[in-house]
């Protein structure tokens, strides 16, 4: 049973992605899918966070996001309907944790509708600036972060974690997005971060709470099409996860249908090479009709890398 618990369209996320989300889901049908977990990126609420393609007319683009994610809602249903005998349609959003005044948005788009089955918690910025968009808005960070003794890229790895723990405490997510994203845009993204004590320490404890929270690391293949050797996470964090005793979910985080399953082969192959056997995904109870006056009841399911793999050989 092959499935992603990540993914986005141009649809509801213009500019960032592209084609139609009833297009990704029918292609991701086509190739086997049985679970889909559609997750559009929230909205953000200042004209600082905007991206670069959103300035032109940022009073319209900070008026236009709340409306588009609602409009997701209302579309995504329609298509977890509609195909519901032919693939398994989880609605959910990836949550941005650019500042900690955004937990209060989190929560209230989660709670605004009994539709939204989980979110994933993800960090895309430290110091308000995105460190995945390119390599000169990752310089700015890089020159936004403030350090005396250590080298600045070290010191924005750290910032980047205590970002992502104040995340992971504020929100309490059920899937972690990309873990180590950090690395994407970095000096040298194979880099073992075991050799930043303070990184290493800070990602120890990240997952340590993760592991309380019950939280799943999504194994994701972006990483793979964006030129890295491996997927979020590298094999070091990996190996420590596994260690805990953590579970790994699957992932493309395809943003259009070029990106549906790009790379699975070699995710799989990563995590079998880690002693992984399975990774986990969700059931919704009452599929499709509960989320219109109560949430659904998600069931964790289990599904073996040798199921998955028949699909991505």
């Amino acid at each position: 049973m092959a499935f992603t618990m990540h993914s986005h369209s141009g649809q509801f996320c213009p500019g960032h992605a592209v084609d139609q989300l009833e297009d990704i889901v029918l292609h991701a049908i086509s190739l086997g899918y049985k679970t889909m977990g559609l997750t559009e990126h929230m909205p953000r609420y200042e004209e600082r966070d905007l991206y670069p393609e959103e300035l032109s007319d940022p009073q319209t683009s900070l008026q236009t996001l709340p409306k588009l994610h609602s409009s997701y809602l209302l579309e995504a249903r329609r298509l977890q309907n509609k195909y519901a005998p032919q693939i398994h349609i989880l609605i959910a959003f990836e949550a941005e944790f650019i500042r900690p005044s955004y937990t209060s948005h989190v929560h209230t788009l989660f709670n605004s509708s009994f539709l939204i089955d989980y979110f994933i918690g993800s960090v895309h910025h430290v110091h308000g600036i995105p460190i995945d968009y390119d390599k000169p808005t990752y310089a700015a960070a890089l020159a936004a972060t403030t350090t005396t003794s250590k080298h600045s890229e070290e010191q924005l790895f750290e910032d980047y974690y205590d970002l992502q723990f104040d995340m992971l405490k504020a929100l309490k997510p059920r899937i972690v997005g990309h873990f180590d994203l950090i690395r994407l845009m970095s000096e040298d993204p194979a880099r073992d971060p075991r050799l930043w004590t303070g990184v290493w320490d800070r990602i120890c404890r990240n997952l340590e709470y993760a592991m309380e929270i019950g939280a799943w690391l999504e194994c994701n293949t972006a990483a793979l099409r964006k030129g890295l050797d491996e997927p979020y996470p590298g094999r070091v964090i990996s190996e420590k996860w596994l260690q805990l005793g953590g579970k790994f979910t699957m992932s493309d985080d395809s943003h259009g249908i070029a990106q549906v399953a790009t790379n699975y082969s070699r995710g799989l192959a990563f995590l079998e090479s880690l002693g992984v056997e399975h990774v986990w995904t969700f059931q919704r109870q009452n599929h499709p009709e509960a989320g219109e006056d109560a949430r659904a009841t998600l069931d964790d399911v289990a599904v073996s890398l040798k199921e998955f793999r028949q699909h991505f050989s």
